[in-house]
Formats: C-alpha cells, structure tokens, sequence
C-alpha cells in the first residue's frame, strides 16, 4: 500500500486546475508591427503554453479560450461546459525568425490527434483539441494537418482534430499564465499524473514535445 500513496497523490494532482484563487484576465499585449498570432487548442493550456514559451522566434504564449461566443468568459464558466470555449494558447512570434508552419507541426506532436473527447486525463469539452486559423494561415495549417496524419500511419485514420477558423481569442486569469514555470513541482506531478509523456512518445516516438 505504501507504495501506492505518492501515485495516488499524482493522479488527486493531475488536473488542469489552478490551487490559487482566481483572478482577472491577464491582459494580451500589443502584438508588435511584423509580428503575427497562432491559437491553438491543445488540451490543458499550461502544457501548450509550455510547449511553445521560449521557442525561438516566439516573443510570447498566454493561456486563454477560444471557440464561443460569450464576451470575457471565466476558467470557472468554461469548465462548466456549454460555453463552446475550449482551453487554448496564443503563441505570438516573428516570421522571420520561425514560421507558422514550424509552429502547426509542432503542436500535433503536443497533443493526441486521435482522441475527440478530451486530453489524457483531462476530459470534456473544453479540453478538445483544433487549430484555429487565419484566412492567410488555412492552407498551411490544413498541409501541417495533412502531413501529420500520414506520419501516423494507421493510427493517422482516427485523426480527428480539425482546423477551424480564427476566431477571438480571451486570456485566462493571471493564475494559469506560466503555470509550468511558476509551480515546477505541480506541473511534474500534473504531467506525470495524467502520463503525457508516456502517452506522446507512445504515440510520436522521438518528435513528441511533452
């Protein structure tokens, strides 16, 4: 049994909820002249945002909802369901530096393209995963998509993750910015808890990214 305590202490930890109160919306700065925006919803947003801070070219990655409609929306009210938001992160970068399609083939090696309800052990509806992109963006999206699949094999016909239009993308509370930064040890135990990484190499062998 006593063997059995710290895993079942990672799994009571392994969720995508903060232990802090909640707090306002970080505001999204100015996205610089050259600059340009990618969304995408990966599941949990501190691992996509993760997935993506420090990576060359990328000036920032905040953590936020994508895919409803109600103006301002809470971590509380999106978890809730029936907002049609979905957990995100908007990556801001310089396409001199590193283009958006470095950027698309990376977030399929983030996530589980074949699993529609949900992320590893984080389920429901805000937790499923898409792209949302710029008219200027589809195609290349849509490409990454396309590669990706096939990179999977057999596996690639339970890809199901689409690429959708862009659409307004809302920042969450200044408690879920930089989550992976700021709490190491409860992100560790978040990752391994709910067997991300396991379950990525599982799935993208040596180009898993988590």
């Amino acid at each position: 049994m006593s063997r059995l305590l710290p895993l079942i202490g990672l799994i009571l930890t392994a969720a995508c909820s903060p232990s802090e109160a909640p707090a306002s919306a970080a505001p999204l700065e100015p996205v610089p002249p050259a600059y340009q925006t990618a969304v995408f919803a990966g599941g949990c947003f501190w691992s996509s945002e993760k997935a993506f801070d420090g990576l060359r070219g990328v000036r920032s990655a905040v953590s936020g909802f994508v895919g409803g409609t109600r103006p301002n929306p809470t971590y509380e009210q999106v978890i809730r369901g029936g907002t049609g938001y979905r957990e995100a992160v908007q990556v801001t970068f310089d396409p001199a530096v590193v283009s958006y399609r470095t950027l698309v083939d990376r977030y399929w090696r983030t996530i589980d393209p074949t699993d529609q309800t949900g992320q590893f052990c984080d389920q429901g509806p805000s937790y499923v995963t898409a792209v949302y992109a710029t008219e200027a963006q589809t195609a290349t999206a849509q490409a990454s998509r396309t590669a990706a699949r096939a990179a999977l094999g057999a596996r690639g016909s339970r890809f199901t993750t689409p690429v959708y239009p862009a659409m307004r993308f809302w920042p969450a509370g200044a408690e879920h910015q930089d989550y992976a930064r700021r709490h190491p040890a409860r992100y560790e135990a978040y990752r391994v808890g709910c067997r991300r990484s396991v379950s990525l190499r599982a799935l993208w062998g040596g180009a898993a990214v988590g």
